[in-house]
């Protein structure tokens, strides 16, 4: 039996959020929290009592490293990675990220502050992956194209874990996360590195925008509006996809309509073994939207690792990712099933 359920690697950092839904640069009370995309991931697995693990690096002496340690701590999340010298204070650093709630009409803004970040320099050599992977054993490695794409030295630590992967029997999770400011200049390069990765990749996660600029699939034909439409044209594209990914046999994204920064409608769609399966929006109230997709990505790998069927994977991870929207931090953190199973069927009575 493998040792970790699920692990990751990934750039550690905190986010500072101001109080009371204020604006950021208005609001000078700020509650600070330790996320990165990745680690979002594992977080309800490690809530529900799986074992999780981060492969990362720290800022050596530096309080805000000792800050995300605590906090990887506390959210049942093991970790692994050498303390980098800081250098001065002109050295390496955890990256800020500043990111506001938004309120009503006002939509929330998210500001990233990473330079000299230490994570940038994250290579395969400073983990033991030959003990990880063939000693202790891993069910399901999550990547994500944040991590992916921050470096070339990152680019390629997730192209040996997804090796590594492979060669001991894991599967791979693959987050695509297409974010047009880290490509730039370097389109081709992260091109063969995306596509490398999902040809590996049990489980490919992003929607039309992401599978087109990350992969190079063809979109969708234009077609007509609204909803159904919307689904239609992912699901031709994912067959495209399926084509030219034949490893993976699990396909997800999600389904977000924004009507204010406290109120959207949260679907979902899920191709697994074959089986299609859809949420269709339902109406959420949002705390802070931030991490409701990592949420989502958390809650259905979290099925999969327990065997659920297709469906239930799916229902779970609408569910989780609407839970983290009720929340500052970035993640959803269930005290148990049951909590997920009653955010899906809409119950929010007290239970003593």
């Amino acid at each position: 039996m493998a040792k970790y359920q699920l692990l990751t690697a990934t750039s550690m950092g905190v986010r500072i959020t101001p109080a009371n839904h204020q604006p950021a640069g208005i609001g000078n009370l700020y509650t600070m929290t330790s996320t990165s995309a990745e680690s979002n991931v594992l977080n309800v697995a490690a809530s529900l009592g799986m074992r999780t693990k981060v492969l990362t690096r720290f800022v050596k002496d530096s309080p805000i490293a000792a800050f995300i340690k605590g906090d990887l701590r506390r959210r049942n999340i093991e970790f692994e990675g050498p303390d980098i010298v800081q250098e001065g204070p002109w050295g390496c650093r955890h990256q800020f990220n500043i990111a506001d709630t938004g309120y009503g009409m006002r939509g929330p803004r998210v500001y990233n502050d990473r330079a000299g970040e230490v994570g940038r320099g994250i290579s395969a050599e400073d983990f033991d992956l030959k003990r990880i992977f063939e000693d202790e054993g891993v069910e399901i490695v999550h990547m994500s194209g944040l991590f992916a794409a921050m470096s070339p030295e990152t680019g390629e630590t997730c192209l040996k874990l997804a090796e590594m992967a492979k060669a001991n029997g894991a599967r791979i999770s693959f987050d695509m996360n297409y974010r047009a400011s880290f490509w730039k200049g370097r389109e081709v390069e992260l091109r063969e590195i995306f596509s490398s990765i999902a040809a590996k990749a049990d489980i490919l996660i992003g929607n039309e925008e992401d599978f087109q600029l990350a992969l190079g699939i063809e979109g969708p034909e234009a077609g007509g509006k609204g909803l159904a439409a919307k689904i239609d044209s992912f699901k031709e594209m994912i067959m495209r996809v399926k084509a030219q990914y034949p490893n993976a046999d699990t396909f997800a994204t999600t389904l977000r309509e924004v009507v204010n920064a406290n109120q959207h409608n949260w679907g979902a769609i899920l191709l697994r073994e074959g089986e299609w399966n859809v949420v269709e929006p339902r109406p959420i109230f949002v705390l802070d939207r931030i991490g409701g997709g990592d949420g989502f990505v958390s809650g259905l790998v979290y099925g999969i690792l327990k065997g659920w069927k297709p469906e239930d994977c799916l229902h779970f991870g609408w569910a989780t990712g609407a839970m983290a929207t009720t929340m500052i931090e970035d993640f959803a953190t269930p005290v148990d099933e049951d909590q997920v199973w009653n955010v899906w069927a809409g119950n929010a009575r007290v239970k003593r």
